[in-house]
């Protein structure tokens, strides 16, 4: 409940601040608004600034360092214009508990009740300007190879479009999909040929997403609330309906939506189970992260599990031969979910944030996890582990319906009713995954890179972070490592391979000019004379 004695300090324009004053205040939200300092009768329960025009980025962060200091500890609600121009993601460093573009009257109020109660409000708009002027230069060959990239992305998004759903005409189909595999091996031959390996994830979304409105909502700083609004967006997320955005063929692709949807949705749910069964474990107390971790994998197998008999119902039977079978019963006895995937990250992260409450290192600070950039570092983890698990567990599905036909119509798509198709797909995602490991994976080794996945509304999108790998890249066996240093001979070579070339261009400059140009000039310069002398005697 909020008390009738709680004082708001605004700062607005004089018409705008006259309307919020006379209609912010309801009888559910009962408060006096003050338009100066001077009116309060004690220290401010929230303070409110509406920004009436756009100001520079140094400017606008020093007058909210200074409300915030002159004001503690009131949070504060910045009101940015409809037309602000800047980085919506810059606009998260300023700490600012509440930032709101252009809101309507009912989002406000919902705003000032949830700060007055202690949570965090984040609503900011994408502006479309803001891409093209915050490019670097770029050189000639770099444009040369971003506009190829570009242009392909372009033409894989239409075939993408057209191929969902696939056209009823088979050959249009064998068309549109020869098509999609010509445009990812150019993509390919570009990137291995003139670019690092993150060049070819530039036409993909970061870890924000600046094309949708970024909206956060807290309803307290308690690691509880962050975990509830993340578990709410990725929800979201994955009840839209998910494509693929990965340049890469995903196991859970084969699943029918429906099913690959409870199995993402049954992970989190377990996932949801695990943080409470951790947060009230022993090993809380003590803070041990390490054991925390191992606690961690110890429970991975059981989630799995019961994700598993989720997605498939422990009451439907299917005909196995001559008899119905628990098909539950059957997935988790005849699949091996004791493996891991080598490229998940190490869980000290979210579980220490989410179950110990400490803060998350972003961009070299330490930040809390409710935090707007701690809480997007934390959801893009989740959806991580969330895509890394199912697929996982599409994988060991995949192999079962391959054995089990009746198997296939109640977990898989249509078209993979088919031994053939079905078979094909195994085959893909077999020979994908050692192309993966035996090559791909010890470049992003050696660059210190690691792939993610992040669930976005609507697709599964790569996203590309930097940290220290070292220790992982010491444990490649003999082939990984031969790849690595081939990557590694590359980068020492190219600059004297470049060197050479460009002697090479400056000697032919030379000869061209100095040598054969001369020649050529006293040739012509003879001609000359000896027409003039006939052309004198006649």
């Amino acid at each position: 409940m909020i008390d009738q004695d709680r004082e708001i300090l605004l700062f607005a324009p004089d018409l705008l601040g006259e309307s919020l004053a006379a209609e912010i205040p309801t009888e559910e939200l009962p408060v006096r608004i003050r338009r100066s300092a001077d009116q309060l009768q004690g220290h401010p329960s929230l303070v409110i600034w509406s920004l009436p025009t756009e100001t520079q980025p140094l400017i606008l962060e020093r007058e909210i360092l200074q409300l915030q200091q002159r004001w503690t500890p009131a949070p504060t609600l910045l009101l940015l214009p409809a037309d602000y121009g800047r980085d919506p993601q810059s606009l998260l460093s300023l700490n600012c508990d509440g930032i709101l573009q252009d809101p309507d009257l009912a989002a406000l109020r919902d705003a000032v009740q949830t700060l007055l109660n202690g949570g965090r409000v984040l609503k900011i708009k994408p502006h479309s300007e803001h891409s093209s002027t915050s490019q670097p230069s770029l050189s000639m060959a770099q444009w040369l190879l971003v506009s190829g990239l570009q242009q392909i992305g372009r033409d894989l998004q239409v075939i993408e479009a057209l191929l969902d759903p696939p056209p009823e005409h088979f050959v249009m189909r064998l068309m549109l999909e020869g098509r999609c595999r010509e445009l990812r091996s150019a993509k390919n031959l570009l990137l291995w040929l003139w670019g690092p390996l993150h060049t070819g994830l530039a036409d993909v979304m970061p870890l924000h997403d600046q094309s949708k409105t970024l909206e956060l909502t807290l309803n307290d700083r308690e690691p509880t609330a962050v975990w509830n609004a993340i578990q709410q967006r990725l929800e979201g997320a994955v009840s839209s309906g998910l494509g693929n955005g990965t340049g890469q063929l995903l196991a859970i692709e084969g699943l029918h939506p429906e099913r690959r949807r409870d199995l993402l949705l049954a992970l989190l749910q377990q996932l949801h189970e695990v943080l409470l069964r951790l947060r009230g474990d022993e090993l809380v107390g003590t803070r041990d992260q390490k054991a925390l971790s191992a606690r961690w994998q110890s429970l991975q197998t059981e989630v799995k599990q019961q994700a598993l008999r989720s997605v498939a119902g422990n009451y439907v039977r299917l005909p196995q031969g001559e008899s119905l079978v628990a098909v539950a019963d059957q997935l988790v006895d005849r699949t091996d979910l004791h493996q891991s995937d080598d490229e998940l990250p190490d869980p000290q992260t979210m579980l220490a944030s989410l179950v110990l409450d400490q803060p998350v290192l972003v961009d070299g600070q330490l930040l809390p996890s409710d935090d707007p950039r701690a809480l997007l570092q934390l959801e893009t983890l989740i959806s991580n582990w969330l895509v890394r698990t199912a697929e996982l567990i599409g994988s060991e599905l995949l192999g079962i319906c391959g054995e089990w036909p009746e198997l296939r119509r109640y977990l898989l798509q249509q078209d993979l009713i088919s031994t053939r198709e079905l078979e094909r797909l195994r085959n893909q995602l077999n020979s994908q995954s050692r192309w993966q490991d035996w090559i791909e994976r010890p470049i992003r080794l050696y660059e210190s890179r690691r792939l993610l996945f992040s669930l976005k509304t609507g697709r599964i999108e790569p996203l590309l972070l930097t940290e220290p790998r070292d220790e992982e890249l010491k444990r490649l066996r003999w082939w990984q490592q031969q790849v690595a240093l081939i990557v590694e001979a590359r980068d020492a070579i190219a600059p004297q391979v470049q060197a050479l070339v460009k002697r090479l261009g400056d000697l032919m400059v030379v000869v061209l000019t100095q040598v054969v140009g001369r020649a050529i000039g006293l040739i012509g310069r003879g001609i000359a004379q000896g027409m003039g002398r006939s052309l004198g005697r006649s």
